[in-house]
């Protein structure tokens, strides 16, 4: 499924790092800035986790909430939380059935060999639910400035 600016983002429930449910529906009214992964503490993960924790206190004063999404368990995303002190929840997608919803599981090259996976892309949500804007493809280095920057900006056009 390919999701594009202005479509409605697709709804889901899904296990927060301790077990809680974390409904999409319920952060309407809010801007939400969602990122899929491909997987807890592995290098690329963890260098755009860590920006993201780093600038978490600036998003957060732009008004958006910042929520991580990778087919990992929510113990998974517990223990890489911990580790890297992260302030933000880490959503477990376990089954991909949100990654694929949001058209994010697609063809990788690992190692000269063709497998699915998670793409890393992340969503900035508008308050009505729909999407504002798409980053494809990230680079995990300077990904959270990238993102912080386009926050601040368009708040600025919202004002």
């Amino acid at each position: 499924m390919n999701i594009n600016i202005n479509d409605k983002a697709p709804d889901f429930t899904l296990h927060d790092e301790n077990g809680n449910d974390v409904a999409l529906k319920t952060l309407r009214g809010k801007v939400v800035v969602l990122y899929f992964y491909p997987r807890a503490d592995t290098p690329g993960c963890t260098v755009e986790a860590c920006a993201f924790r780093d600038t978490y206190k600036q998003i957060q004063k732009t008004g958006a909430v910042l929520l991580g999404i990778s087919p990992d368990t929510s113990k998974a995303q517990k223990k890489f939380q911990e580790k890297f002190k992260l302030p933000f929840p880490l959503l477990a997608d376990a089954d991909k059935k949100v990654a694929e919803a949001y058209g994010v599981v697609q063809e990788k090259n690992m190692y000269g060999r063709k497998v699915m996976g998670i793409a890393r892309t992340t969503f900035v949500i508008r308050p009505d639910g729909k999407i504002q804007h798409i980053f494809p493809k990230v680079k995990p280095e300077g990904h959270a400035v990238e993102v912080l920057a386009y926050l601040k900006e368009s708040a600025k056009g919202a004002a």
